[in-house]
């Protein structure tokens, strides 16, 4: 009996779900006429037509209430409280984290594709009397491999792929929009993992990154060439299709903090993107 009704109340869902999805359609076919399809060209590269009725409707998303808030959907990672989202022992004090020399910290879930949002400082004025790397430097690593760059670049000049704003030793940004050092800076970041044909190392996608820097545009879907590598060419190697994301200890004492982290989970496969996925 337990299972008839499960399999009725599963039954139940499946009818409320293919309800909801066909009202938004019904409505349409009312309001455009039963023969809207007729003759629609076939949109390129998808399975959809021009204008296509049938075609899945965008998810509702809840934006935040603030700017720089985080959206209904994202997974907050840091809200100044604690580091219960993180595997290591930075310091925690004034809604902020900061870096004191206990190694990199690690995110306890994974990620894929994603988009980012972190603000952070670079320490004034204790490192104002170094230079090049050694002026706040840390690093955000996406599936701790794929690296954009956190550094105070504010009249402090470096080599070009090493800026603020840059995939580390890849690609420059395409301005330098640093604030002063002991300011807080903010990044949101859109990654697509790359794709590897099958368990290889050989990659069948790259991945890539869109970088917005205190509001301005630094990377424009550049692709990214591999894992990171100091006074190297980057390669790519296996990995699993969600890894965890690494917020990087440069090694050299330098106490850069961090705020307001959270990330949405994507899909930016083009299946997805072209409503192919069910």
């Amino acid at each position: 009996m337990r299972r008839v009704l499960a399999s009725l109340a599963a039954v139940a869902v499946c009818i409320a779900f293919i309800a909801a999805a066909w009202n938004p359609v019904r409505n349409l076919l009312a309001e455009e006429g039963p023969e809207w399809n007729e003759g629609l060209p076939q949109q390129y590269n998808s399975i959809w037509k021009v204008h296509d009725i049938f075609r899945p409707k965008p998810p509702k998303v809840a934006p935040a209430d603030a700017p720089g808030a985080p959206p209904a959907d994202a997974v907050v990672l840091f809200d100044g409280k604690d580091l219960s989202k993180w595997n290591g022992k930075w310091k925690v004090q004034d809604d902020y984290m900061e870096c004191n020399s206990t190694g990199s910290i690690s995110t306890k879930d994974s990620f894929g594709d994603c988009q980012l949002h972190l603000e952070y400082m670079a320490p004034s004025p204790a490192f104002l009397n170094t230079s090049s790397q050694a002026r706040g430097n840390s690093g955000i690593l996406f599936m701790g491999h794929y690296e954009v760059q956190v550094l105070d670049n504010c009249e402090n000049a470096t080599y070009s792929d090493g800026y603020i704003g840059g995939v580390y030793g890849q690609h420059p940004p395409l301005v330098n929009p640093c604030r002063k050092p002991g300011e807080w800076q903010t990044y949101d970041i859109v990654f697509r993992a790359p794709r590897f044909k099958g368990k290889t190392d050989e990659v069948a996608e790259p991945g890539r990154f869109t970088v917005f820097l205190n509001g301005v545009l630094v990377q424009h879907d550049a692709e990214i060439y591999g894992r990171v590598r100091w006074r190297g060419l980057a390669t790519y190697a296996y990995h699993e299709e969600a890894r965890p994301l690494v917020l990087q200890d440069h090694g050299d004492k330098q106490p850069v903090r961090f705020r307001n982290i959270w990330i949405r989970k994507l899909d930016l496969s083009w299946e997805a993107i072209d409503n192919r996925k069910k």
